[in-house]
């Protein structure tokens, strides 16, 4: 456990999340109320962390824990991971394949070039599709929280369980938090109309090319957006450009979780 921490120069007060095979196995570990459960069988598998108060403090760790008494749990949706949680049959405590503070790999070669060197082992399941780390939600005493927006809407939760508060003194509980995170080398420059001299440019929607010009989405689509901010913002940063500036992007939906990973890659959350 603390070889995760060592190899991502993770701090020990950012929790990690367990990953388990189905909802069964996550209730050995947590304990449930009716609105987690709710949440749970709309959205698992796939990228929601439910932030709960911890069932078993020996199935996961104090130090995953990061010394608190809840635990993050979700059912991945992806078919490889999903596999080696079957076979291995209890939870695996798995954080993204970056150094902490780094753009989050998407993709297999970014993972190895990242933290490969620290793994005894690799498993390449193609490029992430959805390219956001997982929404974080706490379901604990009082009002549901919103730790860290993601794939799962702020509207499709507040849908089944009602209005979602803003993370707070929860928001230790969830990983993703750092107020820089995500961060290429470059400095990042948000809500950029236009590139200026010597820098790279993330455009969204209709826009010149350029040798310098990666475009998230040409059809200004939040989803496709998302599949390729990380890998976008790596590529930008290997042209080793003075800055990368990035076009605005809607804060709605899924752009919500777009622009707190941009913010937070600019170093504007605290």
């Amino acid at each position: 456990m603390a070889a995760i921490f060592e190899a991502k120069g993770r701090p020990r007060f950012n929790p990690l999340i367990a990953h388990v095979a189905d909802l069964t196995t996550a209730e050995t570990i947590a304990v449930f109320d009716d609105r987690a459960r709710k949440l749970a069988r709309a959205f698992w598998p796939g990228p929601l962390t439910l932030v709960l108060p911890v069932r078993d403090a020996e199935a996961v760790s104090d130090l995953a824990r990061a010394g608190l008494e809840t635990v993050a749990v979700r059912v991945p949706g992806h078919p490889v991971a999903r596999a080696l949680l079957a076979d291995f049959g209890g939870p695996v405590v798995a954080p993204s394949a970056n150094r902490s503070g780094r753009p989050s790999p998407t993709n297999y070669s970014d993972a190895l070039a990242e933290t490969g060197a620290s793994a005894a082992a690799s498993l390449d399941g193609g490029p992430c599709e959805v390219g956001l780390e997982s929404t974080v939600v706490a379901v604990l005493d009082g009002a549901p929280r919103l730790l860290r927006p993601g794939a799962v809407t702020r509207a499709q939760i507040e849908s089944l369980i009602g209005p979602l508060a803003e993370a707070a003194d929860d928001a230790k509980r969830s990983p993703g938090r750092l107020a820089v995170h995500y961060a290429p080398d470059a400095p990042v420059r948000i809500n950029a109309e236009a590139a200026e001299d010597g820098e790279a440019y993330l455009a969204f929607g209709l826009h010149p090319k350029g040798e310098r010009v990666f475009n998230l989405s040409p059809s200004a689509s939040l989803s496709e957006a998302a599949a390729n901010l990380f890998a976008f913002l790596r590529a930008a940063d290997r042209t080793k450009p003075r800055a990368i500036a990035v076009a605005p992007i809607p804060d709605e939906g899924l752009g919500e979780a777009i622009n707190d990973r941009l913010r937070r890659a600019a170093g504007f959350v605290g």
